[in-house]
């Protein structure tokens, strides 16, 4: 997706499947059945896995990095690097890993068996997501282990800021305490890559829904509602995390609703 002289290229490792009725609910009843089209033939959600790649001047940047080796009843991964060699970037190419949270579906290949998949890149991510899921006391062993050995490499930060050339970071928490959205901008044209601030394509439309991973639900509405008012009918572009194709589109007004549109 080009935004301005820069390109955004999703980078695809595999894909997710929940049941959406289990991860996903709004106030009025089975409002799913309002949307058939948005799940599988089993009422699944499927989510595509991965992350996002940026050239942007000398750098090389990565939002977010997979799913990792991961391969369970509800999650596939492993095409990541074979994704990214496509574009034709090695792990050693890039400069800059910056995450939109530390779940395990966005960290993946941050590590593999102990070892730094990227070993030039700078990790970066908000300071409280790294407290709530390396440093706090009762911390998740297995993520510990996952995020640990980034340490040398780490930098946190806790408020808007500009990552790389036409790259900013705009906290967004919610989906957990550090949940940031990254801005591309490029002579006058932005995109937004919102991470799991919506799952699916109906909690831009509808941004009242309410996912079972938020661990500020009440926040997590909020920033949807303030992300949603600020795009809507406007030429930005959004891509989440887990959209089908990690596609972009664009909210817009039809009658008295939103909808998201691809584009």
């Amino acid at each position: 997706m080009k935004v301005g002289d820069l390109e955004i290229v999703p980078i695809v490792d595999g894909t997710g499947r929940e049941y959406a009725r289990e991860v996903l609910s709004a106030p009025g009843g089975d409002r799913w059945a309002c949307h058939p089209d948005q799940l599988d033939d089993h009422g699944d959600l499927v989510l595509t896995l991965g992350g996002f790649l940026l050239r942007t001047g000398d750098r090389t940047v990565l939002v977010d990095a997979g799913v990792g080796r991961i391969h369970n009843d509800h999650y596939d991964g492993g095409g990541f690097l074979e994704a990214l060699a496509a574009t034709g970037t090695a792990p050693g190419d890039v400069t800059d890993v910056v995450f939109t949270h530390l779940h395990f579906d966005h960290v993946g290949w941050a590590t593999s068996r102990g070892e730094v998949v990227f070993p030039r890149a700078t990790y970066r991510v908000h300071t409280a997501d790294w407290a709530h899921f390396v440093d706090a006391p009762d911390a998740d062993p297995g993520a510990v282990r996952k995020l640990a050995p980034l340490r040398e490499r780490l930098e946190v930060f806790d408020a808007e800021h500009t990552v790389a050339p036409g790259l900013d970071a705009r906290p967004t928490p919610g989906h957990t305490p550090g949940s940031t959205s990254y801005v591309v901008s490029s002579r006058g044209e932005r995109a937004l890559l919102i991470g799991d601030v919506a799952h699916s394509v109906v909690e831009l439309a509808e941004p009242d829904w309410e996912a079972v991973f938020d661990v500020d639900p009440a926040a997590a509405r909020a920033i949807r509602h303030r992300l949603a008012d600020e795009l809507a009918d406007t030429d930005d572009l959004v891509a989440a995390a887990h959209f089908p194709g990690l596609a972009f589109g664009r909210v817009v007004t039809v009658g008295e609703s939103r909808r998201f549109v691809t584009v």
